[in-house]
């Protein structure tokens, strides 16, 4: 559910590289779906590790032909030349100064005791939501954290150092998750300003996983850590091209993480390629004493997701085609019926339609759950910040914005943190029933009945529509993608993986299905990417080229 619904609803409620050549343009017959073929965009310097995998970097410094450090050097001349300069993408809210002395020190354990892993030196970042105790910050955006240092590093940061890699820095993203105004522009942050996409510049990088969306895309790292709760993983994936996870809530710590839902909030993988998102998925996975949800990951979670990668994954799959999930944009069905034909191509067995009746009555009920639970889980990570921030309620944060206004407010609003401030305790009775309906409406009558009644591996529909213009004076303008909502709500694993291209701009085909199937959604998806093939570069376009 987007936070254009979430308007809808308030409303009514009462306030309820190289530039790439010829050769590297999109797939697809020229016009409706594949677009101009051949434009420049922004002239851009060339970059050795362009759309390098995490196997190619491992397997280049396990040759000697590059470092750890020389790695991280390259990525953060990357940055600065597009991400602070050319383009200005400005998707890297903050790099980290101590990464380089984390390079070296891994460099010399590879001499000494060889690679922890596939991740060991591999070029990381992170969105600003999740705690680093190091010399970074921690500010979802916002200026009211900004000047202070997490105590302690989420989880997940602890996993990924664990496993290697160089935590390069933080992505910006749209403030609070996007999860402030009802009239936003994602991608925007008091602290970062306006995230860009890299395929046509003037277009919308989606979010709240703005930044970890735009970056990888653009070759500025080699993968990404996103959050979701509902979209914002998969969004940014789709407006970016890139694959993107959103895995089964308690698969993955939340521990350490500003929050906006204890019942939907998950971190997850985004890359270029189906193989990158399954290594990382690996090294984010994990039983955390802290975070209750993560106990039944001990007995559901698979130690390597990349055992799933198998070309042919597709062959007799049971696939449900989510028929009223399309039919928002005619390029885009056009884009996802030939998706449709490659995945019987590859075997898959298509049940269509095989729609879900729920999905639409599910917002209201979430809507009011996620207010309830932003404000109860908001409360308790300040209180971890106890002493070095200004604020340590939503009354403290709703003063700030209002005493701030010309950083904070300049643009939009923050409706959503006032209506939220009015909430009781999660204990409140209206609470309890709207969490009840979620439930009910996605899970029982939704995901779970739907697969059972077809006997499906998976469901699938179109991830969204291509890119809208960023407009920060009256906000977002989404086109279809509500394909998030139900994996949100329930709970459930959600995969993205590029499906083509609408006039240059990326779209994605989505494949999601019952709690803790990631392993058969990895596989699903990889060999539908394997067979496609779509990913394709950003070209740094000013504007989207239309016929004329």
């Amino acid at each position: 559910m987007h936070r254009r619904d979430f308007l809808q609803l308030s409303l009514v409620g009462g306030a309820a590289a190289l530039a790439p050549s010829v050769d590297a343009a999109p797939h697809g017959p020229e016009g409706s779906a594949g677009g101009p073929i051949g434009a420049v965009g922004s002239p851009v310097p060339a970059f050795e590790f362009e759309e390098a995998t995490v196997a190619d970097l491992q397997q280049a410094m396990k040759e000697g032909r590059v470092t750890a450090r020389t790695l991280a050097e390259l990525y953060q001349a990357r940055i600065e030349a597009l991400d602070r300069s050319g383009p200005k993408l400005n998707s890297v809210i903050e790099l980290n100064p101590e990464a380089l002395a984390i390079a070296d020190a891994l460099d010399q354990e590879r001499k000494a005791k060889g690679p922890r892993g596939p991740l060991h030196g591999v070029p990381v970042l992170i969105k600003d939501n999740v705690d680093t105790a190091d010399r970074m910050q921690t500010t979802a955006g916002s200026f009211a954290l900004v000047g202070s240092i997490a105590p302690r590093d989420a989880f997940i940061v602890s996993r990924l150092r664990e496993a290697g890699a160089v935590i390069l820095g933080k992505t910006n993203l749209s403030e609070w998750a996007n999860f402030r105004s009802t009239k936003s522009s994602s991608g925007w942050s008091g602290r970062g300003g306006q995230t860009k996409n890299p395929y046509v510049l003037d277009r919308n990088p989606c979010g709240s996983s703005s930044g970890s969306g735009a970056a990888p895309s653009a070759n500025l790292c080699a993968i990404a850590v996103g959050t979701e709760t509902d979209g914002s993983v998969v969004c940014p994936s789709n407006a970016n091209g890139l694959v993107g996870i959103k895995p089964t809530v308690g698969l993955v710590s939340r521990t350490g993480i500003i929050p906006i839902s204890a019942s939907q909030d998950t971190a997850g993988p985004m890359a270029r390629t189906v193989a990158d998102a399954a290594v990382l998925l690996a090294a984010l996975a994990g039983v955390d004493p802290a975070d209750a949800a993560t106990t039944r990951a001990a007995r559901k979670g698979v130690a390597d997701y990349t055992s799933f990668l198998d070309p042919k994954g597709l062959a007799g799959a049971r696939i449900g085609v989510a028929r009223k999930m399309a039919g928002f944009n005619d390029h885009v069905d056009t884009v996802f019926g030939e998706a449709l034909e490659a995945l019987k191509r590859l075997g898959a067995v298509l049940v269509d339609p095989a729609d879900l009746p729920t999905a639409k009555d599910v917002g209201e009920a979430e809507y009011e759950v996620l207010l309830y639970e932003f404000k109860d889980g908001l409360t308790a990570y300040f209180a971890t910040r106890a002493g070095a921030i200004p604020v340590k309620n939503l009354q403290d944060l709703i003063a700030f914005n209002e005493k701030n206004r010309e950083r904070e407010l300049r643009y939009f609003g923050q409706e959503i943190v006032v209506q939220a401030e009015k909430k009781g305790p999660l204990a409140s009775p209206a609470y309890r029933a709207a969490r009840r309906k979620c439930l009910r409406l996605s899970r029982t009558l939704g995901i779970d009945a739907v697969m059972a009644a077809h006997k499906l591996d998976a469901i699938v529909a179109p991830t969204g529509g291509p890119a809208w213009p960023t407009d920060l004076l009256n906000g977002d303008h989404f086109t279809g993608g509500s394909v998030s909502t139900l994996p949100a709500v329930s709970g459930y694993p959600h995969v993205t993986v590029p499906m083509g291209f609408v006039f240059g701009l990326p779209v994605g085909l989505s494949f999601f299905g019952r709690a803790w199937s990631e392993p058969t959604l990895v596989k699903l998806g990889y060999a539908f990417e394997q067979e496609t093939k779509h990913r394709r570069p950003p070209r740094f376009l000013p504007s989207a080229e239309l016929p004329a």
